[in-house]
């Protein structure tokens, strides 16, 4: 039996024991967080000291956040507020005053898909273009800008190739234009420093799940004083913002990881960085004719897009998988689909690039020794692929 080699974190990473033990902690509280008599208390009062730590995490203000199911509601919410306030009375696209929106070619499905839909509502929504290592394109901003600008999203960091985006100056250049401003910041939260005052944001995404959390849990940072309309209506959950009886251990493990979060923040940024840097040199070393699919310093400490020419990502997967390699050919959310990475394509990365992409994201539990056994385990498999295909890399 081959070993087993996880390095998907960006898809999801494993509980952390503390953050399990916390959960199972709070599974003795039956009460509804709602009810007023002691068993509800005791389960408030952990939603509110899991809100203080998630807080922390972004820097911001325990009220400020909202809890969700994770970043897809997130982000739709707020797509959802924005148009609310782009509609007439009738419900169709306001034709004065602000009611356009602007976002990227390289956003998460959830938040690209949110922005076609509003397309075909009639909205006028502009995605951002970015150049070869996947940064937005200041000046395109810059120019598409204006007046009837109502709502600008740019994630913080790709989930595909893990580039960084400057949030903080294309936040002033949004505000300047008064207009609102959301960063979908799933993939950076836990693994970068995220605070929302030096951010300059209205809005701000972040989920359990991407830092050692649980699955269906997440958080919406909302400014004070920015608009939001509930998606999910009901109670009085969350202030009147999203009804539903509360996901106690979840939030409550969601809370336990961001805390843990806080305090590994700078040991996970130098220890996994290197991790990274041990395994792009290692493969650029021992297979000819690769690309590394990234910017070259503005990027997240665990993630590396690699495209292997004359390879077909799926078939590299399928064989990492048999020799115990855990990785993917891209976003979790795309999995099944026979399209070529959007992200990747918006750099510039050909079809046949794109196809051939992997994208190896590390996390805790990933060793040196794991990154060395994808080293000498992986040229192998490119090597027998690449003598399959009848397109041949230029070595």
């Amino acid at each position: 039996m081959p070993r087993r080699v996880y390095i998907d974190y960006n898809a999801t990473t494993p509980l952390k024991p503390e953050v399990k033990a916390a959960m199972i902690e709070d599974l003795e509280i039956f009460g509804n967080a709602s009810s007023m008599h002691a068993s509800g208390r005791l389960a408030h009062a952990h939603i509110e000291q899991a809100r203080g730590s998630a807080a922390k995490l972004l820097g911001a203000q325990p009220q400020t956040l909202v809890f969700t199911s994770g970043g897809s509601e997130s982000n739709n919410t707020v797509f959802q507020t924005m148009r609310q306030l782009a509609s007439g009375p009738d419900n169709s696209p306001l034709k004065a005053g602000r009611c356009e929106f602007i976002t990227t070619a390289i956003e998460h499905p959830c938040v690209l898909n949110s922005a076609k839909y509003l397309q075909t509502l009639g909205y006028n929504v502009t995605f951002l273009p970015v150049d070869e290592y996947g940064k937005v394109n200041i000046e395109a901003l810059k120019k598409v800008l204006s007046e009837k600008t109502l709502f600008v999203s740019v994630m913080m960091a790709n989930n595909e190739t893990g580039v960084i985006q400057n949030i903080t100056e294309i936040s002033s250049l949004v505000k300047a234009a008064g207009a609102w401003m959301h960063t979908d910041a799933v993939q950076a939260v836990g693994k970068i420093p995220v605070n929302v005052q030096e951010l300059g944001v209205d809005y701000l995404t972040a989920s359990a799940h991407k830092i050692y959390g649980p699955k269906g849990v997440g958080a919406l940072y909302v400014k004070k004083g920015a608009p939001l309309f509930p998606l999910i209506h009901g109670g009085s959950h969350e202030g009147g913002l999203r009804a539903g009886t509360y996901n106690n251990p979840g939030i409550f493990g969601f809370g336990t990881a961001a805390d843990i979060a806080i305090g590994e923040l700078e040991r996970y940024g130098r220890e996994i960085s290197a991790l990274r840097g041990r395994l792009r040199d290692g493969l650029v070393a021992a297979i000819p004719a690769i690309k590394i699919n990234s910017h070259p310093v503005d990027v997240l400490p665990n993630t590396l897009n690699v495209s292997f020419p004359g390879a077909e990502g799926e078939s590299i997967l399928l064989s990492m998988d048999m020799a115990g390699i855990e990785a993917s050919t891209g976003s979790a959310c795309a999995s099944g689909s026979l399209e070529p990475s959007h992200v990747l394509m918006a750099m510039g990365v050909g079809p046949e690039l794109a196809h051939g992409s992997i994208r190896f994201s590390l996390g805790w539990g990933i060793s040196a020794e794991d990154v060395d056994y994808i080293i000498e385990t992986l040229p192998p498999i490119i090597a027998r692929l690449r003598a399959m295909s009848t397109i041949k890399p230029e070595v």
